[in-house]
C-alpha cells in the first residue's frame, strides 16, 4: 500500500525520496514489530518550533533512565536495576524494562531531559534553517540571479 501512496505523491513532489522511503519502512516495521504502550507517554507541542515528550517513569531512578539522540532517531530506554527489599502485598506500579523510540524530523534538536513529578520530559526544538523560511521569489530576467525577500514569520 504504501509503495503506491508513494508512487503517486512522487508524481507532483520533488525531492521528497527519503519521506516515502520512510512511510514504507514504517509500515513494513508494523506488520513485524508493534510499538510499545508502556510505559505512557505524551507527545505535546508547546509552541510554533517547541515540543515536549512526556514518559510517565514512576519507580525509575535517573540512573535506570538512558535517552540517545543519533541522526533523527529519539531512544528512551529504562532498565530497572535495584528491586526492593521485601514482599509485595499488592504491587501496581509497573517497574519493568521499555524502550520507546521516536523518529524526529531532520530540523528537530533535543535541548534537555529531565525528571518531574514522575514524568521524564524532554525538550525539542525545530530549528528551521534560515535558508528553509519562506521566501519570495521575484519574477524576472532567467539570466539574473534570483533575488529573495524573506516573509515575515
Amino acid at each position: 500500500m504504501a509503495y503506491s501512496f508513494g508512487r503517486n505523491l512522487l508524481l507532483s513532489s520533488v525531492g521528497f525520496e527519503r519521506l516515502i522511503d520512510a512511510f514504507e519502512q514504517y509500515e513494513t516495521a508494523e506488520s513485524t514489530t508493534r510499538p510499545t504502550a508502556y510505559p505512557p507517554y505524551n507527545i505535546v507541542k508547546l509552541d510554533q518550533h517547541d515540543y515536549a515528550i512526556e514518559i510517565a517513569v514512576a519507580g525509575f531512578g535517573q540512573d535506570e533512565i538512558d535517552i540517545t539522540a543519533e541522526g533523527n532517531k529519539l531512544v528512551v530506554e529504562g532498565k530497572v536495576k535495584v528491586q526492593p527489599h521485601g514482599e509485595y502485598l499488592h504491587k501496581g506500579i509497573a517497574t519493568r524494562d521499555f524502550k520507546h523510540q521516536f523518529t524526529l524530523a531532520e530540523t528537530v534538536v533535543v535541548r534537555s531531559a529531565d525528571v518531574v513529578n514522575g514524568m521524564l520530559v524532554i525538550r525539542l526544538e525545530n530549528v528551521i534553517p534560515e535558508e528553509k523560511l519562506p521566501r519570495k521569489i521575484m519574477i524576472g530576467d532567467a539570466s539574473k540571479r534570483v533575488v529573495a525577500e524573506r516573509l515575515a514569520a
